[in-house]
């Protein structure tokens, strides 16, 4: 199984990231995860995305706030997926959730929501799934999980409403 590249701008967003991290690993996913910058270490982020095939990755998830470019130079970087997570900083995230998203033509970054770290990991799972057959079973079994869980809720909601 291909593995999964978790890249943080700063060490600050691991309190996010690490949502990510617990996710992949409660499906076995393996990963890595470092701190580079798209600012700060531009050559270290940029020959890592141009390795990061080569070394058994599948997906690489960006995490970053404020000008937030670090999805977008690694994208530009690789023809692997890279999914963008806007981390909440300034301005509620909006600042980090448009340069994530606003990506020019060629370069495509999936985004999710501002700190949607468990989401990203989920995306990441279900491109992995794609050519992973015991993957995309642990998959549906979650989503029937999900839909038994509210089918659950609505019953005693519904229950509830007898009652009154």
């Amino acid at each position: 199984m291909k593995k999964v590249a978790v890249i943080m701008g700063s060490d600050s967003d691991f309190p996010i990231v690490k949502n990510a991290l617990t996710e992949l690993k409660n499906y076995g996913v393996g990963f890595e995860c470092r701190v580079m910058s798209a600012h700060r270490t531009p050559a270290m982020a940029a020959e890592f995305a141009q390795n990061a095939k080569k070394n058994g990755f599948g997906v690489i998830i960006c995490a970053a706030g404020m000008a937030a470019h670090l999805a977008g130079v690694i994208a530009g970087n690789t023809t692997l997926p890279v999914i963008g997570i806007p981390i909440k900083s300034t301005f509620e995230g909006l600042d980090a959730l448009l340069a994530t998203v606003q990506m020019p033509s060629g370069i495509p970054v999936a985004t999710v929501a501002v700190n949607g770290a468990k989401n990203a990991a989920l995306l990441a799972i279900e491109m992995l799934a794609l050519s992973d057959d015991a993957l995309a079973e642990k998959l549906e079994k979650a989503k029937q999980d999900m839909i038994d869980g509210v089918v659950k809720k609505d019953a005693a909601l519904q229950q509830q409403i007898q009652e009154l």
